[in-house]
């Protein structure tokens, strides 16, 4: 076990005011008492009141009234945490700069040898951003507030293609990132539905004095699944679809707005779907011929001929003769 990893174990062990013994201590995490009187040292110089006692009654304690237990991170916790922050950058997360904050604070914490494994071990990850406008990162704390304080917004919003900027007042529910962009779903006050707003569509924001309460348990995530259910064109058994290709292709296959809600499974060679016949029949063929002979659809049976009639038909389209 790593030295960080065995100092929050013996951390953890004296907690509650139990009082051990070195060698009870050493015996535990399998190291030496040497090593357990070093890792006295390092607790005390990061804060911790924890003492060695001599004699019949003695031991190692923290001391009582302790209430705070620093951090101890191994190597590749510490890179995860500043991973997740570049992810987090590169996705327009409104509160990146709060989250870089928290992060110099733990570094500011770690021990020079912590420090030194962690630059090593970060250098290798980038996340490359799109390029967004400046005012998402204010428009999604401002949702997020109104959202949480229950707060109506007034919001000039621009559909895509569109020339005109569209007013209207929205009750937000929730923020979903999905597909490498922002939306909030709210209840639209005009349309008197519940729906979804890119947030970088969004050219004016401002908060009303009208109120509103949030569905209870409300998820953005469940809201988009249980859109595409929507668009399922019947309940009941389900069929399962088995394809093969290459990875960009199934990469891209998963991704798709509706298929990915009915993954069950993916491998590097194939993806499996589960997905209402009707649905499949109707909406699958078309979709699946953009792939090409890049994907092979391995099962059910009538996804293959329904592929295949539509491929046939698109030839004989294209072999009526000269124009």
């Amino acid at each position: 076990m790593a030295k960080w990893d065995n100092m929050l174990s013996m951390l953890w062990m004296l907690r509650g005011g139990r009082k051990l013994t070195a060698a009870q201590i050493a015996d535990q995490l399998e190291i030496s008492v040497r090593t357990v009187y070093r890792y006295i040292d390092a607790l005390g110089a990061s804060g911790v009141p924890v003492v060695a006692e001599s004699g019949h009654d003695g031991g190692i304690r923290i001391l009582d009234g302790f209430k705070e237990t620093p951090l101890f991170f191994n190597a590749l916790e510490l890179k995860a945490l500043l991973d997740a922050y570049k992810f987090a950058q590169g996705a327009g997360y409104p509160y990146a700069s709060e989250l870089e904050s928290a992060l110099k604070k733990v570094e500011s914490g770690l021990e020079e040898d912590q420090r030194h494994e962690l630059s090593g071990r970060t250098g290798g990850l980038d996340v490359i951003a799109p390029a967004r406008p400046p005012s998402v990162v204010a428009s999604l704390r401002d949702l997020e507030q109104a959202a949480e304080a229950g707060r109506t917004v007034r919001i000039a919003y621009r559909k895509a293609n569109a020339e005109q900027i569209d007013e209207r007042e929205i009750d937000p529910y929730g923020l979903a990132y999905d597909r490498g962009e922002w939306y909030a779903v709210a209840y639209c006050r005009r349309s008197l539905e519940t729906r979804t707003f890119r947030v970088d569509r969004i050219e004016k924001l401002e908060p009303t004095e009208a109120r509103f309460e949030k569905p209870v348990r409300f998820s953005a995530s469940d809201y988009f699944r249980d859109q595409s259910e929507q668009a399922r064109d019947a309940d009941g058994p389900l069929t399962l679809i088995r394809i093969e290709g290459d990875p960009d292709a199934l990469n891209a296959l998963c991704g798709h707005w509706h298929l990915r809600h009915y993954l069950t499974e993916r491998t590097d060679r194939d993806a499996r779907f589960q997905l209402d016949a009707p649905t499949m029949i109707k909406h699958l063929p078309t979709y699946l011929m953009t792939f090409g002979t890049r994907i092979r659809i391995k099962e059910p049976l009538a996804l293959k001929r329904s592929v295949r009639e539509l491929a046939l038909r698109i030839a004989a389209h294209y072999d009526e003769g000269p124009d």
